[in-house]
């Protein structure tokens, strides 16, 4: 077995989601669309933010972390996806199937941990107003911020060696559209009751306990909320938590439906739908909980007068 698994080890086979040829190219031309809308939508947000000072607020710096991530993640497998949809050969080496498992792998938990951290900003903003710029001070945010890249960075390094320490089969095509922890897993020749514990394990940690805490933090909020005599201050707490709760849900659920459960996990066809959604939710993300949002909308204009201004000077 060592000679064969020497020589497997050279690359893998992504089988991607169709060998049709005409249904390759629209799924070439509509990620295409995607992922330079997701690229503009969120560089726009953080140069947005940066030009802005009024937007210079704990809120905003967790959304421009997410953008980052968003940014990074969809580039650690988008474009990988595109040029296999229009080549014959769809061969992905050893060494970038697994810096790409361990890009998206870790970016995917560095989100996870940012959504229960922004979470804990809208809990703190909503039901402790009068103290918020006290409580979310600077050094707290940096803190937090750094606790969700190095939790998702850390376990996505571990879940990476130990995925890559199994000895694998002959079978070198993984039967999805990137190199997912789950489809590479199912390669290894040898029984892997222990990588299905650790998945378990950091699912857990990495999924269900931020979830619990963006789900405590929401109920607090919304008791506090129905305890505002105001509609129209309801209504705007309302507004500025329900594009957060969106992503959140959409998010968690579909990733906590893959991997809660190894064992009795989706099929395989199941698998590669919720990676396109979570693909479609990275592009949809920045209309979700920036664009639609008032503060943005309002620096968005003042930015487009400020250009059409100096448009006007640089033609007279």
């Amino acid at each position: 077995m060592g000679a064969d698994n020497q020589t497997w080890v050279r690359g893998f086979i992504l089988l991607g989601l169709s060998s049709d040829w005409d249904t390759q190219v629209a799924l070439f031309v509509l990620f295409s669309v995607t992922y330079l809308l997701t690229l503009l939508g969120n560089v726009l947000i953080v140069l947005l933010i940066r030009l802005d000072s009024r937007l210079h607020t704990p809120m905003y710096f967790f959304l421009t972390n997410l953008s980052l991530v968003d940014v990074s993640y969809a580039t650690s497998i988008v474009p990988q996806m595109l040029v296999h949809f229009l080549a014959e050969h769809k061969g992905i080496p050893y060494v970038s199937c697994a810096a790409q498992l361990f890009f998206s792998l870790g970016l995917g938990g560095i989100e996870f941990v940012l959504l229960a951290m922004m979470a804990y900003d809208r809990y703190v903003a909503v039901c402790d107003p009068l103290r918020y710029s006290v409580i979310m001070h600077g050094g707290l945010c940096a803190r937090l911020a750094i606790t969700s890249w190095v939790s998702g960075s850390v376990n996505s390094l571990v879940q990476t060696t130990i995925t890559f320490q199994l000895p694998m089969c002959t079978n070198k095509c993984i039967d999805h559209i990137s190199c997912e922890l789950l489809a590479v897993v199912r390669l290894a020749c040898v029984d892997t009751s222990s990588n299905e514990v650790a998945i378990m394990v950091s699912s857990i940690v990495l999924l269900m306990t931020p979830f619990c805490l963006v789900l405590l933090s929401y109920i607090r909020i919304v008791s506090t909320i129905l305890k505002i005599q105001s509609t129209e201050g309801r209504k705007k707490a309302f507004h500025t938590c329900a594009s957060h709760l969106t992503v959140v849900f959409l998010c968690y659920g579909m990733t906590i439906f893959t991997y809660i459960q190894p064992n009795s996990s989706p099929s395989v066809l199941q698998e590669k739908l919720i990676c396109l959604l979570c693909h479609f939710d990275a592009c949809t993300e920045p209309h979700d909980l920036h664009l639609r949002n008032r503060e943005v909308k309002g620096a968005w204009q003042k930015l487009l007068g400020q250009l059409s201004g100096l448009t006007s000077k640089v033609s007279t």
